[in-house]
């Protein structure tokens, strides 16, 4: 419900490769040839203690007991993001409250997660912002919706793109041929065919100069001249030489790298602390990364021990010392010793949350708690 073309399809080129929750820029490596594709910046979001389900065809919420707190009687619903909820009715989208009630009637095409207060709206093709009381903050007039990130975000009218605050005002002219959001004071631009970054009055800081660029990520951005990635820091210096295939943000001090089809991990000074032996690769999350070995999955931890052995016919990242596996065509949870804890009998598992994991059994959908225990029994 609440992805776009981009995002679905930057994801779906990631998920093939084991490389889930990345993030791109303007990156003309072959499997990154979108225009910002662009994932939501992290954003802590308050509990709220409630979730989606589907009773006799119909939606509503119940709380971390498995009691209907929301009567199903939407044809939509998703989970909550800034105390508001996107719903659906009829074939519209609107948003309602903890209690239920619509703070913003359906009338939306498509909905999107808050940041930052703020969410994107659609109303036929035109792009616009609601605030977490459920009022239109920013009528829909744009191109293209992107997520608030340092209180500005992406403004797109047909081929130019800028800056707006939360007010709708344009703060950075419309005068890019690409951006995307704000990380660390900085934003890449795209101008012609080269890449480089701006303040927040605009000013470029970094001239575009490179082929391809990613959004900085703690304190290093990566960039690609012809077909080889390296790193920059925020003024601009290459910091780590250009040689890879393709680096990916740096997260918990380590970045992603691939040369010739095997993955590895380097530091923030470009030294190998992983060595590029590995199929594919995932982030860390809770100190482990999901690894690919011949056909198989596993974890290895920091310094690059295989911690799970690779047995798993795909893996996801830790969410509250659990992670999703699949062995055939069911999927179980495993804790980080690799036991699997939870059976595999679901078609479909996510991660954690608040204590419960949503989980589909042919065409029903369910919640379990950490023992595997149905805290709502399937049901559609």
């Amino acid at each position: 419900m609440k992805t776009n073309f981009w995002s679905f399809l930057c994801l779906a080129v990631l998920a093939a490769t084991l490389l889930p929750q990345e993030s791109t820029a303007v990156l003309h490596h072959p499997q990154y040839l979108v225009l910002a594709a662009i994932s939501s910046p992290e954003e802590k979001q308050e509990s709220i203690g409630l979730f989606p389900i589907i009773q006799n065809g119909k939606h509503g919420y119940i709380d971390t007991t498995g009691k209907i707190v929301i009567s199903p009687q939407f044809d939509g619903a998703d989970f909550f993001s800034d105390k508001l909820a996107s719903v659906k009715i009829g074939d519209k989208y609107g948003f309602i409250d903890k209690t239920g009630k619509i703070v913003t009637p359906p009338q939306f095409v498509l909905t999107y997660d808050f940041s930052e207060g703020m969410a994107m709206v659609q109303i036929d093709d035109k792009w616009g912002y609601v605030d977490n009381t459920g009022k239109i903050a920013i009528s829909p007039q744009f191109d293209s919706g992107w997520w608030f990130s340092e209180g500005l975000t992406v403004a797109r009218i047909r081929d130019k793109y800028g800056f707006i605050d939360k007010m709708g005002k344009i703060v950075i002219p419309l005068q890019f041929d690409g951006a995307s959001f704000f990380s660390g004071g900085l934003a890449r631009v795209q101008i012609g065919d080269k890449n480089g970054f701006i303040d927040k009055t605009g000013k470029i800081v970094i001239p575009p100069q490179f082929d391809g660029a990613l959004d900085f990520s703690e304190g290093l951005a990566t960039v690609q001249i012809g077909e080889k990635y390296g790193c920059i820091d925020t003024t601009g210096k290459i910091v780590i030489p250009l040689q890879f295939d393709f680096v990916w943000d740096f997260s918990e001090g380590l970045a992603k790298v691939k040369i010739n089809d095997k993955f590895g991990y380097i530091n923030k000074t470009g030294k190998t602390v992983i060595p590029l032996h590995f199929d594919s690769i995932s982030d860390f999350s809770e100190g482990l990364a999901a690894v690919k070995i011949g056909d198989k999955d596993g974890y290895m931890d920091k310094t690059g021990n295989v911690v799970i052995p690779a047995q798993f016919d795909f893996t996801y990242a830790f969410s509250e010392g659990l992670a999703w596996a699949r062995i055939g065509d069911k999927y179980g949870y495993i804790n980080k010793t690799g036991k699997l804890v939870i059976p595999a009998h679901f078609d479909r598992a996510e991660d954690f949350s608040e204590g419960m994991a949503r989980i589909t059994i042919g065409e029903k959908i369910g919640y379990i708690d950490k023992t595997g225990k149905f805290v709502w029994n399937p049901t559609n």
